[in-house]
């Protein structure tokens, strides 16, 4: 008597299952990593419509002319680095507040925001009331 399973298991391997949680992955992946900005500064930057109170340290200010002041003292620019560590000891709680003038390029402003950010100091972009 010839017994047989009605029941054959398939040798075949469905791999569209697969695939779908491969391409969800990616996707999930692709999206996940834009949201990253590994060479960010990290500023406070207030609201110019309320007033931010940090402790301020250091004032740093650039005038129209590119003269670099710290805390009303005019200096050159190669001395800034050395003179804001000095300036700023320490203490963790130290900030800097960043005053530049609105005519100003963007790059002179990155330039400070560099060294602070080199040095890992705190830095304030100060801003105008409305």
């Amino acid at each position: 008597m010839g017994l047989r399973s009605k029941n054959k298991v398939s040798p075949n391997f469905n791999m569209s299952s697969m695939t779908d949680i491969v391409f969800l992955l990616l996707i999930f992946f692709m999206l996940t990593s834009t949201m990253v900005s590994p060479n960010a500064l990290k500023l406070l930057l207030p609201s110019s419509s309320t007033q931010t109170r940090a402790a301020q340290t250091v004032s740093v200010s650039i005038t129209k002319e590119l003269d670099y002041y710290i805390n009303a003292q005019k200096i050159e620019f190669e001395f800034t680095e050395p003179l804001l560590i000095k300036e700023m000891g320490t203490d963790p709680d130290n900030s800097i507040i960043l005053h530049v003038d609105k005519q100003i390029a963007t790059e002179e402003a990155v330039k400070i925001m560099d060294i602070a950010s080199r040095n890992k100091f705190k830095m304030v972009l100060a801003t105008k009331g409305k």
